[in-house]
């Protein structure tokens, strides 16, 4: 983890809006952005295929939960 100097910047009420930060800092956050963009991060989904049974069809229990509310 980078340490990152930073300023925090409030509104009248002293609520936060915004971060100034230093511009070397933001170079290194852009350069992990980039580094984890390119990662390949997706999973094998087939690997949960057939993982979850259900009893009922998925859209007749929506619908069910949803009349539950009315």
């Amino acid at each position: 983890m980078i340490t990152i100097r930073k300023q925090i910047v409030t509104n009248e009420a002293m609520e936060p809006v915004g971060v100034i930060i230093d511009y070397q800092d933001w170079q290194k956050i852009e350069a992990l952005l980039k580094t984890y963009a390119a990662q390949d991060n997706s999973q094998n989904l087939m690997a949960y295929a057939g993982a979850v049974h259900l009893e009922a069809d998925p859209l007749q229990y929506q619908h069910q939960e949803r009349d539950a509310w009315s």
